[in-house]
């Protein structure tokens, strides 16, 4: 396989870097959004469940899927490889796991809101089915924001030694 050049290179770690910089900054935003957005009424609740939506769907999910693509064009085309840094696989254990976890229940989750609180208006924050939701959504996401913020300092220090002696 052909090495990727020194410019190739640099334009592939500044796009990973772009990359996890939106996963991050919007999925922190997410969750705050969660903590700190206190509605006062349907339209409103209705309106920030669409918001968190659209963050999650225009935003969170291309940035993870660029930065699980940018990862394998490194694995793939540079020296550092798929498994050659015990940091590297900490990287692609948070990566897959992060876009496994949001894809499958966090967004499934996050998706739940919408319905409920355009049905329901204010009346959804007393719908079981939306406070779990919701509760989930917050927690699940603000796990998956330490591990993609581990990610981004763990891809500054590199802090393991290569595998190989």
């Amino acid at each position: 396989m052909k090495m990727m050049g020194s410019t190739g290179q640099k334009c592939l770690k500044g796009f990973h870097i772009l990359f996890g910089c939106a996963w991050a900054s919007c999925g922190v935003s997410l969750t705050l959004m969660s903590l700190f957005i206190r509605p006062t009424d349907g339209l409103q609740l209705h309106g920030v469940d669409m918001a968190k939506k659209f963050i999650d769907d225009v935003l969170v999910a291309p940035a993870a899927i660029g930065c699980l693509l940018t990862g394998v064009m490194y694995s793939v085309f540079t020296r550092w490889g798929w498994f050659k840094h015990r940091w590297i696989i900490v990287k692609w254990c948070i990566n897959v796991f992060g876009v496994v976890f949001g894809t499958f229940w966090l967004a499934r989750w996050l998706n739940t809101l919408p319905p409920i609180s355009q049905a329901e208006g204010m009346a959804a924050l007393s719908n079981p089915i939306y406070v779990q939701a919701k509760t989930m959504n917050l927690w699940g996401g603000a796990f998956q924001n330490l591990t993609v913020v581990a990610a981004v300092f763990i891809s500054v220090f590199k802090p393991w030694k290569s595998r190989r002696t």
